[in-house]
C-alpha cells in the first residue's frame, strides 16, 4: 500500500526507560509501515537532558509553538536516587512542568473505554475527562512550622509601599501554616483551554470549586470562568449543543458518581491531581488513560498519563520478558496524528489514527492483552501477550482493517 503522506511535521519528544523501548516498537510496527512519518525529533531522555543542561526540553517546547502539535514519551523527573544512578549535574526539573509553563497549557486526561475492562462504578458508560489546572495552589505553597504562641498574618506590600494585612490565626501553641497563591492570567488561560477543548470534542464542561468556603480564592476561579464563558464562548456552546455547568466540588463528586460520564470535569490543581487518579483507577488502569496538554493559543502536546514503567525496564535490561501495556502511548501518537491531520485538512491521516485506535480496542476485546489487563478483565480465558507480541497483534488487526 502507498504510505499516507504528511505535509507538516509533528514534534516528537522521546523519553525514558520502558516507555522509550515501547516508543521504538510502536514506530517500527504501527506507524512507519503505513505513514510517511515526518517529525522534528527531540531526545528528552534523562541522559540527553543532562548533556544539554535541559536546553533540549526548552527547544522541544519552542518547536511545539512553531508546529502546533507534539507527541511525548514518558520521562523521568529525577530525585536523589536518580542523581546518583544517572550521574546528573543537577536535579533537573520535570520536563512536563517546563513544557506546561512554556505553552501555558491545561492537561486533559480521559480513560480509554474497552469492553471487558469494566469500570468499578457500574453506571459509568462513557469517558470522564479530567481537566487539571497545572499551576499554583499547594504545589507552589510556602509553609511554616509554628513553634509556639504568636500571631501569623498575610501581608501584601504594594509597589508604593502601602500594606494590607489579614490575621490568619492567633496561635496559642505550636501549629503549622501554609500560604497559597494563583495568578489571574493563569486562571484565564485555564478557562479558555477548557472551553476550547470542550468545543473541540463537543462535550459538556463542568467546573467545581469550594467558593462558599473560600469566598475570595476559589470565588475568583468561579468568577473568571463565568466572565470568560459569557463574553467569549456562550454562543459557540449553544451552537454546538453543549453546556457549561458550575457547581461546588462536593456536589460535583456526588454527581460524578451517579452519572454515566461523557463530559469534561475541570478542577483546580490539587483536585485535578487527585480526581484524575481516582477516575483512571476506577475505569481500570492508568495505562489506559490518555493525556493532552492544550494551550489557549492552539498548541497541543499528547502523551500517556503514566510514567516510564521503571520496574519493567529493569527486567528488560536483565533480558527478562515484560508484558507492558502500550495502549496509552499508542493513543498519544494517534491523538497527535489526528490533530495534525485536522489542522492540515489531511483526511487520510485522521482516518489512519481512528483505525489504529480501533485496532487497539478490538485486539483487547478479542481477548489478546497484556498482563495488567488480563488481571482485571471480565473476558474469559484471555491470551496474555508480552510487550512486543501485543504490539504485533495490534498490527495484524490494523492490517485487516486497511
Amino acid at each position: 500500500m502507498n504510505k499516507i503522506q504528511m505535509t507538516t511535521p509533528l514534534v516528537e519528544m522521546d523519553g525514558d526507560e520502558m516507555t522509550r523501548i515501547l516508543w521504538s516498537m510502536i514506530k517500527e510496527e504501527l506507524l512507519l509501515p503505513f505513514v510517511d512519518l515526518k517529525t522534528e525529533y527531540y531526545d528528552l531522555g534523562l541522559e540527553h537532558r543532562n548533556e544539554t543542561d535541559d536546553q533540549v526540553t526548552v527547544d522541544s517546547a519552542n518547536a511545539t509553538k512553531k508546529y502546533g502539535v507534539a507527541v511525548k514519551c514518558a520521562t523521568i523527573t529525577p530525585n536523589a536516587a536518580r542523581m546518583t544512578e544517572y550521574n546528573l549535574k543537577e536535579m533537573w526539573k520535570s520536563p512536563n512542568g517546563t513544557i506546561r509553563a512554556m505553552l501555558d497549557g491545561t492537561v486533559f486526561r480521559a480513560p480509554i473505554i474497552v469492553k471487558g475492562i469494566e469500570p468499578c462504578v457500574r453506571n459509568w458508560k462513557k469517558p470522564i475527562t479530567i481537566a487539571r489546572h497545572a499551576y499554583g495552589d499547594v504545589y507552589k505553597a510556602t509553609e511554616m512550622k509554628i513553634p509556639k504562641a504568636g500571631k501569623v498574618e498575610l501581608v501584601y506590600t504594594a509597589e508604593d509601599g502601602s500594606e494590607t494585612r489579614e490575621v490568619i490565626h492567633n496561635f496559642t501553641g505550636a501549629g503549622v501554616v501554609q500560604g497559597q497563591h494563583n495568578l489571574c492570567n493563569s486562571i484565564e488561560s485555564f478557562a479558555r483551554s477548557c472551553f476550547k477543548y470542550a468545543l473541540d470534542v463537543k462535550q459538556d464542561l463542568w467546573f467545581a470549586t469550594k467558593d462558599t468556603i473560600s469566598k475570595k480564592y476559589d470565588h475568583t476561579f468561579k468568577d473568571i470562568f463565568q466572565e470568560i464563558f459569557d463574553a467569549e464562548y456562550k454562543d459557540a456552546f449553544e451552537k454546538a449543543g453543549i453546556t457549561y455547568f458550575y457547581t461546588l466540588i462536593d456536589d460535583a463528586v456526588a454527581r460524578v458518581m451517579k452519572s454515566e460520564g461523557g463530559y469534561i470535569w475541570a478542577c483546580k490543581n490539587y483536585d485535578g491531581d487527585v480526581m484524575s487518579d481516582m477516575v483512571s483507577s476506577a475505569f481500570g488502569s492508568l495505562a489506559m488513560m490518555t493525556s493532552v496538554l492544550v494551550s489557549p493559543q492552539g498548541y497541543y502536546e499528547y502523551e500517556a498519563a503514566h510514567g516510564t514503567v521503571q520496574r519493567h525496564y529493569y527486567k528488560h535490561l536483565k533480558g527478562e520478558e515484560t508484558s507492558t501495556n502500550s495502549v496509552a502511548t499508542i493513543f498519544a501518537w494517534t491523538g497527535a496524528l489526528r490533530k495534525r491531520g485536522e489542522l492540515d485538512n489531511n483526511e487520510a491521516l485522521m482516518s489512519f489514527a481512528d483505525k489504529l485506535e480501533a485496532a487497539c480496542i478490538k485486539t483487547i476485546e478479542d481477548g489478546k492483552m497484556t498482563k495488567d489487563l488480563a488481571l482485571i478483565t471480565t473476558l474469559e480465558n484471555p491470551t496474555v501477550l508480552n510487550s512486543q507480541e501485543f504490539i504485533q497483534a495490534i498490527r495484524k488487526t490494523l492490517e485487516e482493517s486497511l
